[in-house]
């Protein structure tokens, strides 16, 4: 189905929580006004930050797109409980999806070395016991 030529439309390449990428297009006869858009005040906003307990944790628990260029996000703090609900430009959502990418990679970095970390350990303890004569076939 063709839309009139009066609409402009423009494409956006969206990536899902799942990892999968699609593309949006969107019509729109009439642009809205730009006041009727709430916006941030602090263009620089860190949200990953807490502005209560000041520690970098926060994370998105919502987000859906507020309009082409800006996301409506729920944002909250497991240290002190602090949410917040707000809309935010592209850009700062980009760099929070960052600063959200680099803790991920933390948390596998440190998952790895526990994972290791424990199975060492379990090694030891089984060539402790098969040295001492401490395990028998029925153990198995």
């Amino acid at each position: 189905m063709n839309q009139p030529s009066e609409n402009s439309h423009y494409v956006r390449r969206v990536v899902l929580p799942s990892g999968r990428e699609i593309e949006v297009v969107y019509y729109d006869a009439q642009a809205a006004p730009a006041d009727s858009v709430p916006t941030v005040t602090n263009p620089d906003r860190r949200l990953h930050e807490c502005p209560e307990c000041d520690r970098s944790i926060v994370y998105p628990v919502e987000w859906e797109e507020a309009s082409p260029t800006q996301w409506e996000v729920l944002l909250r703090c497991p240290n002190c409980e602090w949410s917040d609900l707000g809309i935010f430009d592209q850009a700062v959502v980009d760099r929070f999806d960052e600063e959200l990418d680099r803790g991920t990679e933390a948390l596998l970095e440190d998952l790895t070395r526990l994972q290791q970390a424990n199975m060492q350990d379990e090694l030891e303890r089984f060539t402790s016991a098969l040295a001492s004569d401490a395990i028998w076939p029925m153990d198995f």
